[in-house]
């Protein structure tokens, strides 16, 4: 895994949400006792990577949404160290969906913009690039899109030839190629956090993202390397990334 901008500092005003509360019930097989953000990846769970990963870039304040097993992300927190980050956490009571576990977490979220990062996938982007464009493009969200060879599990973004996305494609099925999808990783501004919080919406991606008017939401491009832990096969595979030794 690269180090972007290894002694980057762009994090450290900016507080980090991580939308870790999913049930996980196609990994199920895999890790039958664990929620998935503790699933087993190059030897240490999967939170520990993102965790490093963000800390790289500065970041100090950490929220976790966490559901299913959260004993068990709260237990692996108090057994391990990271120095530099001030974790808190919040359990659903009920799983709530991502749009669901930010209106949640809302007051616990005191900065303009927020990060926002679905727990189960990753992307070797360089985060201060991310909050630079959002920045730039002055839109209440931007989101960081991967392009890669098969996108056949994941729908589409459609962007304009100003980085602005115009639309989302739902995933078909069979074979796909190369296209743009949404990775996972947002740069969100209190504004439209409010807006989340003041609704009834469950899905960030369908009910809220894909509902605003086309050129609203901002997004930075690239052919990074992308990996979402959510089934067995992709579990596997997530290795390669973080092993140096693969």
């Amino acid at each position: 895994m690269k180090a972007d901008r290894q002694n980057a500092d762009c994090l450290h005003s900016i507080d980090a949400l991580i939308l870790a509360g999913g049930l996980g019930t196609r990994l199920r097989s895999a890790v039958p006792d664990l929620p998935k953000v503790l699933a087993p990846v190059a030897g240490r769970p999967f939170l520990h990577h993102l965790l490093e990963w963000i800390a790289r870039f500065g970041a100090r304040r950490i929220v976790l949404s966490l559901g299913y097993r959260a004993d068990a992300v709260r237990r692996f927190l108090a057994e391990t160290a990271f120095p530099r980050l001030e974790i808190a956490t919040i359990a659903e009571p009920e799983p709530l969906g991502t749009a669901g576990a930010i209106r949640f977490a809302r007051h616990m979220l005191t900065t303009d913009p927020v990060l926002v990062l679905n727990g189960d996938s990753f992307v070797d982007a360089d985060l201060c690039a991310l909050l630079a464009r959002h920045r730039a493009a002055g839109t209440p969200g931007t989101l960081l899109c991967a392009e890669i060879g098969d996108a056949s599990r994941y729908g589409r973004v459609e962007l304009d030839p100003a980085g602005l996305i115009q639309g989302f494609r739902e995933k078909t099925s069979g074979p796909s190629g190369r296209a743009t999808i949404n990775a996972g990783v947002y740069a969100l501004s209190a504004r439209l956090l409010d807006e989340i919080a003041a609704g009834h919406a469950r899905s960030l991606e369908h009910d809220i993202f894909a509902q605003l008017p086309p050129g609203s939401l901002a997004a930075l491009t690239g052919g990074y390397r992308f990996v979402d832990i959510g089934t067995p096969e992709s579990l596997a595979s997530a290795d390669r990334i973080f092993d140096p030794d693969i």
